[in-house]
């Protein structure tokens, strides 16, 4: 199969999913007593004339099915409303998802990094002592909540000043050198990424791991071996193709699992990402906010399985080969 052509038919297959995910979040959030507009009646700075727009807008002296669609539609063209402060609800995430895509991606790339060589050493190593520690520290790192361990390092970096918490930069940052701006970011960066890389790793290790161990008992590996090949060309050759596989699907999954567990860690640091957002527009009723901020979400997260399979089928030819 063409690999555009298999792209462009996941791009499709994804847009059922997106309408549903609308749908049933839209229903919950309008079948509730809350009043789509209630904060932003109660904030003086807000016009008579935002109000009656914005009532326009979502249609709320229409039927729910109409309301649904006249949403959908507004959603569709970037007209997303404002927010209880008055401010343009595009303008908020723009400003956030950046800062979330770029923690995300951090972790993903430092948990891979990591993760995969531990877990390939492992398996080789295989109930020895290094292996014994490794399945010890994956099981504490699993064990330790993300809201708890962010809590530990908060009280940690308060005590010690060794790091800042709040924020994604310094005042004094557009004051800075080009290297004193990457520097000030890597420290604000250090304790959020240190929590989900902990997570996240664990994981990781203990799946790559395992892939390998049940990869080294295969037929062809025992083939391989049998021909001569050197036990690192074994492994690197033939195995860890075929053990990575199964981790590359579960990376739209790790993306998920990622965004839902920097909401508790970005709200826990102050850190401006679109999860601490989505949490503050709960705490504050600000629907307009929620509703785009699940669908932008929402939209990430489908673009994270999608990013999976395209990996996927370049990496794994009997992938490319389906529907010849």
């Amino acid at each position: 199969m063409n690999i555009i052509k298999y792209i462009l038919k996941r791009i499709i297959q994804t847009l059922p999913l997106l309408f549903i995910v609308s749908i049933i979040s839209f229903f919950i959030i309008r079948l509730s007593p809350i009043d789509p507009l209630a904060e932003l009646r109660l904030n003086p700075s807000i016009s008579q004339e935002t109000l009656q727009k914005e009532t326009q807008r979502l249609g709320l002296d229409k039927p729910i099915p109409v309301q649904y669609a006249k949403w959908a539609s507004s959603f569709v063209r970037g007209d997303l409303g404002v927010t209880s402060s008055g401010e343009r609800v595009a303008d908020k995430l723009k400003e956030r998802i950046p800062n979330t895509l770029l923690l995300t991606s951090i972790v993903i790339f430092m948990t891979w990094l990591v993760g995969v060589p531990l877990g390939i050493l492992g398996a080789v190593f295989h109930k020895s002592q290094f292996d014994r520690l490794l399945t010890v520290l994956s099981s504490i790192g699993m064990a330790i909540p993300s809201f708890f361990f962010a809590i530990l390092l908060l009280i940690f970096a308060v005590k010690t000043s060794l790091f800042p918490v709040g924020g994604l930069t310094s005042f004094d940052f557009d004051e800075m050198s080009l290297g004193g701006k990457i520097l000030d970011l890597a420290k604000h960066l250090v304790l959020p990424v240190t929590v989900l890389f902990t997570i996240s790793l664990s994981g990781l290790q203990r799946q790559m791991r395992a892939n390998m161990l049940d990869v080294m008992d295969s037929e062809y590996i025992k083939f391989a071996r049998a021909k001569g090949l050197s036990e690192w060309q074994v492994i690197f050759k033939h195995a860890l193709r075929n053990a990575l596989n199964p981790l590359i699907t579960l990376l739209g999954f790790e993306f998920a699992g990622l965004l839902s567990g920097a909401a508790l860690t970005e709200y826990v640091f102050q850190y401006p990402g679109l999860g601490r957002l989505i949490l503050e527009a709960v705490m504050k009723s600000d629907i307009n906010l929620v509703m785009a901020s699940l669908m932008m979400g929402s939209i990430m997260l489908v673009l994270g399985n999608l990013l999976a399979d395209i990996l996927l089928i370049i990496t794994d030819p009997r992938i490319r080969g389906v529907g010849k």
